[in-house]
């Protein structure tokens, strides 16, 4: 099957939905699919304001219709509601084609913490960009939840994996927590004010508080607290080490639709503290790995004790394969000869 997939998130970007995308499509092409990516490096871009590592397409909507003319693809999703998404989306109602779309990001919830307008105010103009989209993909039961009550329908699931040969646990370098060692404290995204790292920062935890990622919050917050370690951006391989040599991972954000670092951390066999909210509430459910606690301080310092085999017999449930699967039964075809090879009847991922 011809897949076209448009995103507003793509490389030299690192983040979840980027990941997510790459996966998907690296084992759709394995399948014998053909994926084209339209993305912002084929348009004029602008840097995003705030973040200058997100490249906004400019007026990109005539040569979006061209390489989708030009391609003839049997199903088109778009993956995010910015520029190249509203381009795609105009395209496919304009041409009376069925689409489907992807919610990986709570844009509502990122705007109140940045502009303090309550996130209730944001949902209308989301809805309304996903209304035409014959499935809208989401990735948790609690996140459905939510953006039902919102109003939203067409809503399907759409999980998400984790590398276990990369991010390999069993290869943990078992930094030992004794009376002569402190323990690391690892956070692993970006630094934005989304995130709530500050939440984590400001904990008086034992030990070393480790943060690896970029974003624009980075310079303030590594100014702030000049006792934690700031790794910057990282290779995939980087943060593999990194991770091996934490002992707890912390994940501070309440926004997140999944939290893919959830998954690469306790594929490296680390213990989790987090918030019982949208994502790990999902992500976590029925791990024993994992401690989640409206008191993040309790939370990191009971996740010490956990067992990391836990961790990692835990991240096996997740792989590329079934979510790969899944994403193709949950497309739509605008032709019914389709064919979409690799999927399975009642497929499904954790």
């Amino acid at each position: 099957m011809k897949i076209a997939i448009v995103s507003d998130a793509w490389f030299p970007q690192i983040n979840g939905v980027v990941k997510t995308l790459e996966h998907t499509i690296n084992h759709l092409r394995a399948d014998g699919h053909e994926v084209l990516v339209i993305e912002p490096g084929l348009f004029r871009s602008m840097a995003c304001p705030g973040y200058r590592e997100i490249r906004l397409a400019l007026w990109p909507y005539r040569r979006l219709a061209k390489l989708i003319d030009g391609f003839r693809p049997d199903a088109v999703h778009v993956a995010t509601e910015g520029p190249l998404g509203l381009a795609a989306r105009r395209y496919a109602m304009k041409c009376g084609l069925d689409f489907t779309t992807a919610y990986h990001t709570k844009f509502p919830e990122y705007l109140q913490a940045r502009t303090g307008i309550a996130a209730r105010y944001f949902y209308p103009l989301m809805r309304w960009f996903h209304r035409p989209s014959q499935a809208v993909m989401v990735s948790t039961d609690t996140v459905i939840a939510e953006l039902r009550a919102y109003g939203f329908g067409n809503l399907v699931k759409w999980s998400r994996g984790v590398d276990m040969t990369l991010f390999d646990g069993t290869l943990r370098s078992g930094r030992c927590r004794d009376a002569d060692e402190n323990p690391v404290f690892l956070y692993v995204g970006r630094i934005a004010v989304e995130k709530n790292i500050e939440a984590f920062l400001s904990l008086p935890l034992p030990g070393e508080k480790w943060l690896a990622g970029d974003g624009p919050a980075l310079a303030g917050l590594s100014e702030k607290y000049p006792d934690a370690v700031f790794f910057g951006a990282r290779s995939h391989a980087e943060l593999a080490e990194i991770y091996r040599q934490a002992d707890v991972f912390v994940f501070p954000s309440r926004t997140d639709t999944f939290g893919l670092v959830l998954l690469e951390a306790l594929a490296s066999g680390l213990p989790v503290a987090a918030f019982p909210v949208a994502g790990p509430l999902d992500v976590l459910h029925g791990c024993e790995a994992s401690a989640m606690r409206h008191d993040l301080l309790e939370a990191c310092l009971a996740a010490l004790d956990l067992d990391p085999k836990r961790a990692i017999e835990h991240a096996r449930r997740y792989s590329w394969q079934a979510t790969t699967r899944q994403f193709l039964n949950n497309l739509h075809p605008n032709r019914p000869d389709s064919d979409k090879r690799g999927m399975l009847p009642g497929t499904t991922a954790a």
